[in-house]
């Protein structure tokens, strides 16, 4: 059988496991999301490994697969982006500032002090407080658009407090890497600083000024789609310019993008095409490659106390420290607690950063363990928790939803 045979029934199989999975979620009265990081779980090294299977012999085919979650990422985030409008997320600094650095400092904080508790060399457990200290807002932005609160106090806050949060986390993680490497300076960590800086005033410049005229130009062109094709070129752009130039993470140049895209006239005729795309294919896939990623077989038995420990900690610093912060910004307490929750997944972004504590030779397999806990647990009790907490919110939207039916 071809590499590419095999890679269409992997998609096949992905596609129908996440859509049943979805769909049995929603039954329960749970997020769809929840049901497709479960599922692919259960697809993964974890139990089935569907990616190893007597036909499949492309040894390149789970990294494909991957690659074509990431773009269901970029997607996901371009589309939050799109749901709102720059004036209103303005509105929300305050809180999104204060929810960000506070749910950074507390996790690095508490992570960095419970590895030396467990006996971890300095470096070791600095390291485990940099990766606590990460957010992974996809999952949240997706439950949000789900319950139909993304466009609400608190989702726009908590969508500013992401893009805090990767910015904060990356000087900490550069500058933790400059020291330990003796290689740290003040002019490097200023020449990061203004990457980073230019990389969003240079995307709020072309955004606000160039992109609505390039919007109106490729809806006049007698092609096809042009505007969705010019809407993909621009979020895959703002997402390779945002990591590469800007320093940033990749997700955050495609929230960007739709943000911008949002003040364009060319917003309604852009939407249902690219929910197509993305929720027919590309999304779906990034959600079951989070189950892939994950492989409950390498979580050391051994190290269970310290595993059960870091995911506590990891738990209760980003709701705690973020929902902390949101009340510092004039939140009340259900609205801090409920930011808190949306920040406590750390998914893909909490195996990257432990990636390169792993390259540098900074962490043991014992804490690699550990942080699998985290991502797997904090991923999964995300979407309840928001559902939880939103609940109210949800049940009366849903009966005057039904009044109106009936009216």
């Amino acid at each position: 059988m071809s590499a590419f045979l095999q890679l269409a029934i992997e998609i096949a199989i992905i596609l129908i496991a996440a859509k049943l999975a979805g769909y049995l979620s929603t039954r329960l009265g749970q997020p769809s999301v929840l049901g497709e990081i479960v599922v692919g779980i259960l697809l993964g090294p974890s139990w089935l490994d569907i990616t190893h299977l007597a036909f499949v012999h492309d040894r390149a085919l789970p990294e494909i697969i991957h690659e074509l979650g990431e773009i269901g990422v970029l997607l996901l985030m371009f589309i939050a982006g799109l749901e709102l409008h720059l004036s209103e997320l303005s509105r929300s600094r305050r809180v999104a500032a204060l929810a960000g650095s506070v749910g950074v400092l507390l996790p690095v904080l508490l992570g960095w002090g419970t590895g030396a508790l467990f006996g971890l060399d300095q470096q070791a457990a600095v390291f485990l407080g940099l990766t606590l200290g990460a957010t992974s807002v996809s999952i949240s932005a997706q439950t949000l658009i789900e319950l139909k609160v993304l466009r609400s106090r608190v989702g726009l806050a908590l969508l500013g407090a992401a893009v805090l949060d990767d910015i904060l986390v990356i000087l900490l993680l550069s500058a933790f890497l400059a020291i330990r490497s003796e290689s740290v300076s003040v002019i490097g960590m200023v020449h990061i600083l203004l990457r980073m800086i230019a990389f969003l005033a240079g995307s709020l410049a072309f955004g606000l000024w160039i992109l609505p005229r390039l919007a109106r130009l490729a809806a006049r062109l007698p092609i096809s789609q042009s505007v969705l094709s010019l809407a993909i070129i621009i979020m895959l752009l703002y997402s390779v310019v945002a990591e590469y130039l800007g320093g940033m993470a990749a997700i955050t140049g495609a929230f960007l993008a739709g943000l911008m895209f949002a003040r364009t006239r060319e917003k309604e005729r852009l939407e249902p095409g690219m929910q197509a795309i993305a929720y027919g294919l590309f999304v779906p896939i990034f959600f079951v490659s989070i189950g892939l990623s994950i492989n409950l077989r390498e979580i050391n038995i051994s190290a269970l106390w310290f595993t059960l420990a870091i995911i506590v900690v990891a738990i209760l610093s980003k709701l705690v420290g973020a929902g902390l912060g949101a009340r510092l910004g004039g939140f009340d307490w259900r609205e801090s607690w409920q930011l808190g929750a949306g920040m406590v997944s750390r998914g893909e972004v909490g195996l990257i950063v432990i990636s390169v504590g792993i390259l540098e030779r900074i962490v043991s397999q014992n804490e690699f363990s550990a942080i699998v806990g985290v991502v797997l647990v904090s991923t999964l009790i995300t979407p309840l928790l928001l559902r939880l907490l939103f609940r109210e919110k949800t049940l009366s939207r849903e009966k005057q939803e039904d009044t109106e039916e009936r009216a």
